[in-house]
């Protein structure tokens, strides 16, 4: 009877054969020396079998590792550029700071240098040198690390910092060996050394050897001495522990060691090197700055926008040399940081000024007295001196103070430490008493943002004053609430009593809005309270419009980010809203009641000029064309005659513009938003923290802090007729059925003081009745210009797709 055997795998051949290897080694029975042969061979045999275990893992990393398509383009990565409207560029968005230079425009001291110390066989290996490897993971076993990576290697981690890295990990090895063969692949040693070159970290935030040069010497890399790059070289072993500026002796050192290594292979004489040894490093160091271009804030804002849309459309900004066309004007944005710098350099020698002595009186009504005297006087002086507890809270609120605390040091040790540190405290405060402003302008017609100035100086302070700070607005919230009354039917001719007004509100509290100066006692028109920023008018107003429907109409009109708080005091500004959010809402007025989305990008193309995407506004209907026009024109009056008058006495604006001055609690906030045909800008005024404000209510008001930054700029704008002068406003055509209304009204003189609302008789006037019927005359008058505008929209939508296809 035949049996049929199963043959045992080969594994577990192997695994026998092992086993008996291993029983013979440790069989005392049998000659030593066929002991010790049994122990190599297992040992042999353990060996192979972690070697292919090795393979194979290394086999499984290969798809994480960058492909050679990857590798290619990583080396012919071309930044993407911002440009301007009219063609000039704006910025360009680099991954480092660092510039590119070809192999031959780099001293041929570095690449022998280079070569001669990290990499004597760059030449002749395919990527990698496994005796090197093995020798170097010996040493590290021992405690005495030396680098076994080649040039290759090294590239690898540079190019892939966060993918590969450098921890001591042997799939990050493996990942490392992968990538080099692959570059030796897909490069040629010119172009390794090349792109080694310029990605390789030098401190400082500079990348690259050509950054590295003018760093440390002030000269291009094509300009270094055999000294200065053996210095550079030096650093590769260990920027931080070889640098020049802080440890020389340590660069000297290890510069000579470069220096000896040119020596041995053959690069250099030893005469050369004995000559050469002794002399100091001479460095001529300077930081070098990333290029901010003209407007920075604008810049950055757009950046997350863009890498969040290159994420979605599978592109690189940092790689792919997309052109973005963007809608700034380099001219406007140009007129735009000079009012910014301008003004704000004289109106913080108003505020050091001021603030150094403990007298209230006005200096004066210019801001050159105070520029001339600012050199005599210890600035903000006497506001820390009077404030001795701010200093305090200040100081508890730094970084530097929250390390202390988290490093263990007792809270009154931590300030007392801080206190008494003068460094410390003269960089604070000069922090929190730099004045700050934002500005920007958009054009209405076209929704497109034409300048973008986000603080002062953005090396200084890159916190966004635009898109990003959050203040209360004040008296430019205004224009909210007349136009939701105006919505409502209410004519800019009725009257209101102004006079002191008392409100309680639904937690107890008393409301008293109030002005500067004591109320007239006198009716005030509509029209009147707007022009002259009156509060008590505004609040009556405001309890007539009602705080939810003034919030909704602010924020259809584009103040949509920001929380607004519907309740009575909402009138005077006193939501925080953003720079960005007010100047869009004052476009749409100026745009006829046509809220149109703020439009920064018009097309993308690649670096060959094809187009990749082109964008458009989004539009919509947020105010009728009639109260819009009742706003801009209340609005003129108030750059006429009333808060806003600056900018014709100053400035000498005769253009049809219209405005709004804006004034927040203690000085602490300083608006205005002025229209034009053709374009709307805005500027706020203030410090970072609301704790420093202007010290006196001259110069804390808008119409003397930010109205001046605004109209340095249109002076500037219509002067060089960038900005048309001629462009006109639509005038409000009001109707014979107001006027009549505004008569019978105004014969029974202004509304009483409200609880009822304020304007509105006692229940049983003979008035009522013909009210009522007023009120329906005017619902039917609105419903027909309703109509009227919608059919015209229709009309002249028709005529563009006729125009389209024909």
């Amino acid at each position: 009877m035949q049996t049929n055997t199963v043959k045992p795998s080969a594994f577990r051949r192997l695994r026998i054969y092992f086993m008996s290897l291993l029983r013979q080694a440790i069989d005392s029975t049998l000659p030593l020396r066929a002991r010790v042969l049994s122990a190599c061979k297992a040992l042999a045999l353990l060996g192979c079998a972690a070697l292919l275990l090795l393979l194979a893992y290394s086999l499984l990393l290969i798809p994480f590792t960058p492909s050679i398509g990857d590798l290619r383009k990583a080396r012919n990565e071309q930044p993407s550029v911002l440009m301007s409207a009219d063609g000039k560029r704006l910025a360009v968005f680099n991954r480092l700071n660092r510039e590119w230079v070809p192999l031959n425009r780099v001293s041929p001291h570095v690449v022998n240098a280079l070569v001669a110390t990290e990499d004597h066989r760059f030449y002749q290996h395919f990527g990698i040198e496994p005796q090197r490897m093995v020798i170097g993971a010996l040493r590290a076993l021992i405690g005495d690390p030396e680098g076994g990576s080649t040039i290759t290697q090294q590239l690898a981690r540079n190019m892939y910092p966060k993918e590969i890295g450098r921890q001591p990990l042997i799939n990050r090895k493996i990942m490392e060996v992968i990538t080099a063969l692959k570059i030796e692949h897909a490069y040629s040693k010119k172009e390794i050394l090349e792109t080694y070159l310029n990605t390789v970290p030098f401190l400082y935030n500079a990348f690259g050897i050509e950054m590295a040069a003018r760093t440390y010497f002030d000269k291009p890399a094509s300009k270094l001495s055999l000294l200065e790059s053996a210095t550079l070289v030096g650093m590769l072993k260990g920027t931080s522990y070889y640098n020049p500026v802080l440890n020389p002796q340590r660069a000297i050192k290890r510069r000579n060691v470069v220096l000896s290594q040119m020596v041995k292979r053959n690069v250099i004489t030893q005469a050369s090197f004995d000559s050469l040894k002794t002399r100091p490093v001479v460095l001529d160091f300077e930081r070098q700055q990333e290029a901010l271009g003209p407007a920075p804030h604008f810049a950055q804002h757009l950046r997350k926008w863009l890498i969040e849309w290159a994420d979605r459309n599978d592109y690189n900004i940092y790689q792919d040399g997309l052109v973005v066309q963007t809608t700034i004007d380099s001219r406007l944005q140009a007129m735009a940081n000079r009012a910014v710098e301008r003004q704000l350099e004289q109106l913080q020698a108003v505020a050091d000024v001021e603030w150094s002595t403990s007298s209230e009186r006005l200096l004066s009504a210019s801001a050159d007295a105070y520029v001339s005297r600012r050199q005599r006087t210890q600035p903000f002086t006497y506001f820390w001196s009077s404030r001795p507890e701010l200093i305090n809270a200040f100081i508890r609120e730094s970084q530097a103070y929250s390390r202390l605390i988290n490093a263990g040091t007792p809270a009154d040790a931590a300030l007392a430490e801080l206190r008494g540190n003068a460094e410390f405290i003269a960089q604070l405060k000069a922090r929190k008493t730099r004045l700050e402003a934002g500005f920007m302008a958009i054009d209405p017609v076209s929704s497109h943002v034409r300048a973008w100035v986000g603080s002062r100086d953005f090396a200084t302070d890159q916190y966004d004053h635009v898109g990003a700070a959050r203040r209360q607005p004040g008296s430019t919230f205004k224009p909210f609430v007349y136009g939701a009354a105006l919505e409502q039917g209410m004519s800019p001719n009725r009257k209101f009593m102004d006079a002191p007004l008392e409100m309680r509100l639904p937690g107890g509290e008393i409301w008293r809005p109030a002005d500067v100066t004591p109320p007239t006692g006198k009716p005030m028109t509509v029209r009147e309270g707007l022009i002259y920023s009156k509060n008590t008018i505004t609040a009556r107003i405001m309890l007539e419009a009602g705080p939810k429907e003034t919030a909704a109409l602010a924020r259809k009109m584009g103040v949509a980010q920001s929380r607004l708080d519907p309740v009575p005091a909402l009138a005077l500004g006193t939501s925080p809203v953003s720079l960005f959010e007010m100047v869009t809402a004052y476009t749409t007025i100026a745009a006829g009641g046509e809220y149109r989305k703020p439009l920064m990008v018009t097309r993308i193309t690649d670096k060959a000029g094809n187009e990749l995407a082109s964008f458009e506004t989004d539009s919509r209907r947020a105010a009728s064309t009639e109260t819009t026009e009742q706003l801009i024109d209340m609005l003129r009056g108030a750059v006429n005659q009333g808060t806003a008058q600056g900018i014709r006495s100053r400035f000498g604006i005769r253009a049809d513009v219209a405005g709004k001055t804006g004034t927040t609690q203690d000085n602490a906030d300083g608006w205005f938003i002025l229209m034009h045909p053709r374009l709307v800008a805005g500027a706020w005024v203030g410090f970072n923290d609301a704790r420093v404000t202007m010290r006196s209510n001259h110069w804390g008001q808008g119409a003397h802090n930010a109205l001046p930054v605004v109209g340095d700029f249109y002076q500037q704008a219509l002067g060089s007729k960038v900005v048309n002068a001629a462009a006109q406003f639509s005038r409000p055509s009001e109707s014979l059925l107001e006027r009549a209304w505004d008569f019978i009204r105004n014969l029974s003189g202004p509304g009483d003081d409200p609880a009822p609302p304020a304007g509105r008789e006692e229940p049983g006037s003979p008035l009522d009745a013909v009210q009522g019927t007023i009120d329906r005359m005017r619902e039917v008058e609105r419903t027909y210009h309703a109509w009227r505008e919608t059919v015209e929209d229709i009309l002249d939508r028709i005529k563009r797709l006729l125009s389209i296809f024909g």
